[in-house]
Parts: structure tokens; C-alpha cells; sequence
């Protein structure tokens, strides 16, 4: 009897500590993100990496394609809560800003791939300011080879701010603010 009662103490104490870790080490995905990194000096501002994709149609799409434009690029899932909330603004931001030589990437990590993303496509409306919109910005289909060209992802959505010149300039882990993602854009258009 001993025993057992030391087996499910142990357990407990266990599952106590683990819930405990995971808490106190969780990324909060419901909240603006800590986890921005802005590049404040020339010696902090990195390339974008060269990557290829698949487009929705199967063809290759490249990062550098958009060099001249300001772009986001935006990892996300079709199963991702936060990503949900952070696509309106995606969808306006576009609208707003794509005549300044702006551009959302979305490159979705599903792991099934088109056949996750097509239909999610085809079906998802976002309330954008009263009004339903799809996801008006291109849209490929990422893999680990391409998130590890960018230094990997700790989760989703997880952006990346380039400059019209190519290179990084900001680092979003996480959902961030409305405001402040308008900002960062607006900062280099």
C-alpha cells in the first residue's frame, strides 16, 4: 500500500512540476508578443535568406521576386487560433498599403500542404472593419527547409518585416498589436 501511495504522490508532484514549467515557459499566443526583435543598427539588419516555394498551382515562387517591396512575410497555419485573429489585419494591411509597394506573404506550414490550404481558401471569409473578405495577399506553402533559412520558428504566427532593399528589419514571434505591426510597416514604405 506503501508503495501506491508513493507512485501516485510521485505522479502528482510530476505532472504538478510539468504543468508548472510549461506555464511559466509558454509563449503567450492570445496577447501582444514579447518576442520582437527590431533591428536598431546597420551591424543588426541580416539579409533575407534566398528561398523558393510552391505556389498553390505547384510552380516555384521566390522570396527575392519581391525585392523593391516592402514585404511580410507571415508563417501561419490553417489550424493556428492566433493566426486568426492577426488575418483581418493582414487582409486590410494589404489593401491599404499594396499601391506603396507593400505585400503580405503568407506561407502556410501545414503539413499537409495544398490540400490543407486550398480549401481553408475557398471557405474562410474575415471580418474585415464590418465587411467578410478572403485572404487577399499570395499565399505558398512553406516547409522546415524554409523556416530554418530564416532561423526557425518557435511557433505561429511568426513574421518577418523586410526592407525594399531585401533585408530583415524586424522579427515577430507571436501576435503582436494591431498598432504596432501598422507601425513597422508604415516605417518603411
Amino acid at each position: 500500500m506503501k508503495k501506491v501511495l508513493l507512485i501516485i504522490s510521485t505522479g502528482l508532484v510530476l505532472i504538478g512540476a510539468t504543468v508548472y514549467a510549461d506555464r511559466a515557459t509558454r509563449l503567450n499566443s492570445t496577447g501582444p508578443a514579447k518576442y520582437t526583435e527590431q533591428a536598431n543598427s546597420k551591424n543588426d539588419v541580416k539579409p533575407a535568406p534566398e528561398v523558393t516555394f510552391k505556389d498553390l498551382d505547384g510552380k516555384d515562387a521566390t522570396l527575392s521576386q519581391y525585392k523593391g517591396k516592402v514585404v511580410l512575410v507571415n508563417f501561419w497555419a490553417t489550424w493556428c487560433e492566433p493566426c486568426y485573429v492577426e488575418i483581418p489585419w493582414l487582409i486590410e494591411m494589404q489593401q491599404k498599403y499594396e499601391a506603396k509597394g507593400f505585400t503580405v506573404l503568407g506561407i502556410s506550414m501545414d503539413e499537409e500542404g495544398k490540400s490543407a490550404v486550398t480549401p481553408f481558401l475557398a471557405k474562410e471569409r474575415f471580418n474585415v472593419n464590418g465587411q467578410k473578405f478572403p485572404m487577399n495577399y499570395p499565399i505558398v506553402i512553406g516547409s522546415d527547409d524554409v523556416a530554418d533559412k530564416f532561423g526557425g520558428l518557435l511557433g505561429y504566427p511568426t513574421s518577418f518585416l523586410i526592407s525594399r532593399d531585401g533585408k530583415i528589419v524586424k522579427k515577430v514571434q507571436g501576435l503582436i498589436s494591431y498598432e504596432e505591426l501598422t507601425k513597422a510597416i508604415e516605417s518603411q514604405l
